[in-house]
């Protein structure tokens, strides 16, 4: 019977000893996940507001970009009459008409602004570019002919 007991005690020793450490390790494994949870919150919250930050001002920039392009014809820069300027705004920027304002025009001037750091053509600009300096642009009349309302009502 002592033997019995001894085993009893010894088995009962280590199951206390291997639940002991089951939850201290556990302890120290959630301490250490909260730990690296709350770094990591910290970093997204950063790292939203950074790009936040970035997104702000690359959509300054943008408007920046946008309002300049609009008032382009009255910087000094713009070497045409503000009034003979129609803004498209994509995929270009202007249709200049020199001479329009007086009743005369002779030409037609596609022109695109560029402004802050990246002043460098879109593939369609370039395409539109290549285009236009290849002589690869038409004139083009959509003419549409209504009868007039009166006399197709009176000949019902």
């Amino acid at each position: 019977m002592g033997t019995a007991l001894a085993i009893a005690a010894v088995i009962f020793l280590a199951f206390t000893i291997i639940t002991v450490n089951y939850y201290l390790i556990r302890r120290r494994f959630e301490t250490r996940f909260k730990e690296w949870q709350a770094q990591e919150q910290i970093y997204w919250q950063n790292e939203v507001e950074r790009t936040s930050r970035q997104a702000v001002a690359q959509s300054r920039a943008v408007l920046g970009g946008k309002f300049t392009e609009q008032m382009a014809p009255y910087l000094p820069e713009f070497k045409y009459d503000p009034t003979e300027a129609r803004f498209i705004g994509s995929p270009i920027d202007f249709v200049v008409f020199p001479g329009l304002s007086a009743g005369d025009p002779k030409e037609v001037v596609i022109v695109e602004v560029k402004s802050g750091k990246n002043c460098v053509l879109t593939p369609s600009e370039k395409k539109i570019q290549e285009l236009i300096e290849d002589g690869m642009v038409r004139w083009e009349l959509i003419e549409r002919r209504c009868e007039d309302e009166s006399n197709s009502q009176g000949n019902s």
